[in-house]
């Protein structure tokens, strides 16, 4: 049964999160995957399950979701399959890219690492262009709002202190759920875009719920000189929730790649429009 891999990028603000739901004796809440499969549904004209490799949560966005479905006839090529798709698909879900993949390929399972970007306006009290804390109306979908301004120098010594392996259930919202704590984070920089605006990167081999909103949210109480940069050292070694930073708002997340390894087994084919399928060094 032939196997197709989707690149998707959305806005997650009017979506419920990546994942379907469908309380009981209530409509279906919209999501990311619900709209996806709806289209994929209409455009092979049978039920079709979209499967995604990273469950976003309510009000978080993504550049590079990764989506997979089996079909066995397919009735349209995959050089057609993304301007397909996009003709059934709403302003703020869009398809990038389509690749035939292997029958195999699971896009959680085999995930081997992905990053997450955490965009945030800081000092935004009493700022020259008048809006005193209020958000940008430009940047209020994707970009998060703190009204003090950040050091941002103390943030980038304690962004250094949570790269590596080590036992995140300071940094995670109900870790009781998970049968390890313990992830490797192989990259966490604070950068400045543009004057006002900190963006933090971070990436890794998994996540916990909320892990990365947490991180950030404590990297924000130590720009704000509330917690020490090597108080993060502390807070790891606590395996305590209530140690760390608040849960930040997920306005500022946005999920930027997931990577399948150095030789990527999945892709049996080319994708569409004249792209190349991703290597390891490019955002999938």
């Amino acid at each position: 049964m032939p196997r197709f891999r989707l690149l998707v990028a959305y806005d997650g603000t009017d979506f419920h999160g990546w994942q379907r739901q469908e309380p009981p004796n209530l409509p279906a809440l919209r999501t990311a995957q619900g709209v996806l499969t709806d289209a994929v549904s209409d455009l092979m004209r049978e039920r079709i399950t979209v499967d995604g490799a990273s469950r976003t949560d309510s009000g978080v966005h993504a550049r590079g979701q990764v989506a997979a479905f089996s079909i066995a006839d397919p009735r349209i090529p995959v050089s057609r399959l993304v301007m397909a798709l996009n003709t059934r698909l709403p302003p703020d879900l869009e398809v990038r890219g389509a690749w035939v993949a292997n029958n195999s390929f699971d896009p959680i399972r085999n995930c081997r690492s992905k990053a997450y970007s955490y965009r945030l306006r800081h000092g935004c009290e009493g700022r020259p262009d008048g809006l005193d804390g209020r958000a940008d109306p430009f940047e209020r979908r994707t970009t998060a709002q703190c009204r003090h301004p950040l050091d941002i120098t103390r943030m980038r010594t304690a962004a250094a202190l949570m790269i590596g392996t080590h036992d995140f259930r300071s940094f995670a919202h109900c870790p009781e759920q998970r049968e390890s704590t313990i992830r490797s984070v192989h990259t966490c920089s604070v950068i400045e875009p543009s004057p006002g605006v900190v963006r933090v990167d971070v990436a890794g081999g998994g996540f916990l719920y909320h892990m990365v909103r947490i991180m950030v949210g404590t990297l924000v109480e130590i720009g704000r000189g509330r917690f020490e940069p090597e108080s993060v050292t502390e807070i790891l070694a606590a395996r305590n929730r209530a140690r760390a930073g608040p849960t930040m708002s997920p306005v500022g997340l946005c999920l930027e790649w997931i990577h399948y390894g150095t030789t990527d087994p999945t892709i049996a084919a080319d994708s569409v429009d004249g792209a190349t399928a991703p290597t390891a060094s490019e955002t999938a």
